[in-house]
């Protein structure tokens, strides 16, 4: 299943780097940025949190929230999150049903192999919920300045 430009966006409910459940409901009012990430560490996913974090008070401005969410472990989302100092919750999503769900989660062709994974990709919700703004299949390089512009 697929996210739909206008539909309401389906609420999750997962647990943050410290451990509390975090619900996309949780946010009503604001806007929400969601990236999906493949791995916490790796070098595409460090820049891309990075530039996240790097513009975070951009975001805030424009009163959007972000959130980053990956397969990884609350542990591992956590020291994710100390080693490059980022100021979002990273949510656990284990199981993949927030990526299934969203349509985060598929084929991928990784260095000329097809293979099951993250699909890199960022949803804006809107303030009521739904879905405002969809990028699949994110290419890291100026990613977060086209959805700063998106807004």
């Amino acid at each position: 299943m697929a996210l739909e430009i206008g539909k309401k966006a389906p609420d999750f409910t997962l647990l943050d780097q410290d451990g509390n459940k975090v619900k996309l409901s949780d946010f009503k009012g604001k806007r929400v940025i969601v990236f999906f990430y493949p791995k916490a560490m790796t070098s595409g996913c460090t820049r891309e949190a990075c530039d996240f974090r790097d513009e975070v008070a951009a975001f805030r401005k424009k009163k959007a929230v972000v959130l980053g969410i990956s397969k990884d472990t609350p542990a591992s989302q956590k020291k994710f999150q100390e080693k490059y100092q980022l100021p979002f919750p990273l949510l656990s999503d284990a199981d993949l049903a927030v990526q299934k769900g969203w349509g985060a989660w598929g084929t991928k062709n990784m260095y000329g192999k097809m293979v099951e994974g993250t699909i890199r990709t960022t949803v804006i919700v809107s303030p009521d919920g739904k879905v405002e703004q969809l990028f699949s299949k994110v290419k890291v390089d100026g990613h977060v300045a086209s959805v700063l512009e998106a807004l």
